[in-house]
């Protein structure tokens, strides 16, 4: 067993386990903690710092300096040395504080007699909770058993406060999981809904941090070790033997598993008079830590590895495994870190939101949940850890909020909102059947996305004329491997006898950028979004494509097929996808098996160089349907999963509309049939500014199709366009502001 520490870090916890079970309240106890840090360091100070917010510390107690200062001295996080350490996640020990970089002298704690200053973080994987600092008058640097032990003291007082062990007074005393809390995300798919919560891997919740009797914890970690290492071995052997890249992974995890040195520093916790428990967070904290400062990502990657295997050791040593005794709420909403696809389908539509801290725009997740029409807000950061499960949360999956525990004047407003929009839901149900008419006699025809078997019931409730996209990629990134042809024409035979009359496309495998196989090799490109993906996949290694177009074309079975193939840029590509196709068409036909009854071959137009192509393309294809998402994101130069720039570019930009015009003037020249698919369909202005500039079909989620509808029918096309042509001509960036006021005037 380890000895470097026990001196001073196994002797200050045996006394601070006897303080923490004495009782008092959080303040009281608090006090009590900074008395007993002081006097078992022999120092002149021992202060805690807590996050009363995310940006702000607060002197929450203290031996040494001014009581008076307690609850009134706040540092933002930089500020001073306190706030340099919350900044940094890293110890400070200077022996010379005022001469160090970044003091910062506050007055009114009285502390500019106090030369050395040893500060370290309080935190629990990752999660910073605040600081914990010791001063003395003299000048000196702390040993580094000292700057162990306080290390060792404040991830205790860390899990402490987690506990609530610290609830009093003070606002920043108040224990994680209990006070109200609004983060802000990203929204990924619109909706606003209310629940519980339900986290996809709930966290390991460590009760006891300091340990009565080290031998006892040295065998139980050696024991978890084992059995960890064996559960490692098992999954290794079950790897399927052609998968290189998993079973490399694999190999990376026995590696940790196996590494000396993790177990070693785990024991130097025990040692130092921690449980087994919270040996394995404080080396688990040290390496999410390290984590943040790595710039190299497959050394990033490997240290995640190392995170997911003291996530099980943790399991292991608790009982807390997947089954912790938790009953799922009947209306639950997802909390996880981040959500495979295969994984989101498993839960359906139990869900009634979903909130993930990673996660992007155009992410296998957020394709599933839109499929699913749930919800979804991404890079919520920190609510991993302080949501827990059951908790009450509302979702403005409009603003991308969050409310966790909300307060009663926040739940009355979202509940107000929620009712307005069930009645408008009511009112876009009344029109599900009628044809989207404008005032001025134009019908605008509305077509759903779908990606899914569930989503076909859409059809009917939504009101949608037919499918507009079909995305087959999910089929395919649901699996551990590449399905088969038989498997895939089963699947799209049942899509076309749900469809049933209603017209369905399907687009082609649209693989690569955000969407990675999980069977296939991730390229290393700096600019996925622009690299090898989609139809540049499929012409590259024709095989797979081949195999889907035989599929499609079984499925039909004498019935219509439309295909469309994604990401054309230039007219030579959708030429070979096309030949591709109709090559297929010919082989079947020498196999006698039935051939469509009409067959239709499009291309998404989602490049600016199509819009530029020559004219045989537009005479080539059979319709086109122009992909929003992409188009804007290449034209504005705005890549869509970064936050800092894609809410900087609006449709209604003058260029952007002016660039579809064009695209509706080539198509109306060639009599090629064209519709808008997108994000951007689904919103009731865009929509109606993109059917006033001459765009005659659109393709959206089913649960947009009512508001789009309602917005038409009480529409007049020429009354808009002349908004839009006055606004452009008067120089404006964009059309929004005169056609949102001539809206407000019209009603």
């Amino acid at each position: 067993m380890p000895e470097r520490t026990e001196s001073v870090s196994r002797n200050l916890l045996r006394h601070l386990r006897t303080a923490l079970a004495e009782p008092g309240q959080g303040q009281e106890r608090l006090d009590r903690i900074t008395t007993l840090i002081a006097g078992q360091m022999g120092t002149d100070v021992c202060s805690v710092y807590l996050f009363r917010d995310p940006d702000t510390l607060e002197l929450c107690a203290t031996e040494g300096l001014n009581p008076g200062a307690v609850h009134k001295t706040r540092l933002r996080v930089g500020e001073g040395l306190v706030g340099r350490v919350a900044k940094t996640s890293q110890p400070l020990n200077t022996g010379n504080a005022p001469q160090e970089r970044g003091f910062r002298y506050m007055p009114e704690t009285g502390e500019e007699v106090f030369s050395s200053f040893l500060g370290v973080p309080i935190q629990r994987l990752g999660e910073r909770l605040g600081v914990l600092v010791v001063q003395a008058r003299e000048g000196r640097q702390y040993s580094d058993d000292e700057v162990y032990a306080l290390e060792v003291v404040a991830m205790v007082l860390a899990e402490m406060t987690e506990l609530g062990a610290f609830v009093g007074e003070g606002e920043a005393l108040s224990a994680l999981h209990q006070r109200p809390a609004i983060f802000r995300g990203t929204v990924a798919q619109e909706g606003v809904t209310e629940g519980h919560v339900w986290l996809h891997e709930p966290r390991v919740v460590v009760t006891t941090p300091i340990a009565e009797d080290p031998q006892v914890e040295l065998r139980r970690m050696g024991e978890a070790i084992d059995q960890l290492r064996v559960s490692v071995d098992e999954m290794l052997n079950a790897a399927p033997g052609g998968d290189k890249e998993q079973l490399q992974v694999l190999e990376a995890y026995r590696m940790f598993a196996n590494s000396r040195g993790w177990k070693r520093r785990m024991e130097e916790g025990i040692g130092a008079g921690l449980s087994a428990e919270a040996a394995v967070e404080k080396e688990q904290s040290a390496a999410r830590t390290r984590m943040q400062m790595v710039p190299d990502p497959y050394l990033r990657e490997r240290l995640h590895d190392l995170d997911d295997l003291s996530n099980r050791l943790l399991r292991i040593l608790t009982g807390q495994g997947e089954d912790t005794g938790a009953e799922r709420p009947a209306d639950p909403i997802l909390i996880a870190r981040n959500i495979g696809p295969g994984e989101l389908l498993d839960y359906g539509r139990s869900l009634r939101g979903i909130v993930l801290e990673e996660g992007s725009v155009g992410s296998h997740a957020a394709v599933v949940a839109r499929a699913l029409s749930i919800p979804l807000i991404i890079n919520a950061g920190r609510i991993t850890t302080e949501a827990l499960n059951g908790d009450h949360i509302m979702l403005d999956g409009e603003q991308g909020i969050i409310h966790l525990r909300p307060e009663e004047t926040v739940i009355n407003a979202f509940k107000d909102k929620m009712a307005m929009q069930a009645k408008a839901q009511r009112r876009y149900a009344s029109i599900r059947k009628e044809p989207a008419k404008t005032l001025c006699g134009t019908t605008i025809a509305l077509h759903m996305n779908a990606g899914l078997m569930a989503d076909l019931p859409s059809l009917q409730s939504s009101g949608a004329e037919g499918v507009g996209l079909f995305r087959t990629e999910l089929q395919f990134l649901v699996r551990s491997k590449v399905p088969r042809r038989g498997e895939l024409a089963a699947l799209y035979s049942r899509v076309m006898e749900a469809a049933g009359d209603k017209r369905v496309v399907f687009r082609t495998l649209d693989i690569g950028s955000d969407k990675v196989l999980p069977y296939m090799k991730p390229q290393d490109e700096p600019n996925p979004a622009m690299g090898w993906r989609a139809i540049r996949v499929g012409l590259d290694k024709p095989g797979v494509m081949r195999m889907q177009l035989q599929a499609l074309i079984r499925a039909a079975n004498g019935r219509r097929l439309t295909v469309m193939f994604p990401f054309i840029a230039q007219l030579d590509e959708f030429r070979l996808a096309r030949d591709h196709l109709l090559r297929e068409i010919e082989r079947e036909d020498r196999l006698g098996r039935p051939l469509p009854s009409k067959l239709e071959i499009g291309a998404m137009l989602e490049t600016p160089s199509v819009a530029f192509a020559p004219r045989q393309f537009y005479e080539l294809a059979d319709f086109i349907s122009i992909g929003g998402n992409d188009l804007k994101q290449f034209f504005f130069a705005a890549d869509r999963e970064n936050e800092r720039v894609r809410r900087r570019y609006d449709t209604l930009n003058v260029s952007f509309l002016s660039l579809l015009e064009q695209i509706v003037e080539r198509c109306r020249d060639t009599d090629t049939p064209l519709s808008f698919c997108g994000e951007d369909a689904g919103r009731p202005v865009e929509a109606l500014c993109f059917a006033a500039i001459g765009l005659r079909a659109l393709s959206m989620r089913p649960a947009s199709i009512g508001p789009v509808k309602h917005m038409l029918r009480k529409a007049n096309l020429a009354e808009a366009r002349a908004v839009i042509d006055a606004a452009r001509a008067s120089g404006v960036q964009s059309v929004r502001p005169a056609v949102m006021d001539w809206l407000r005037h019209r009603d």
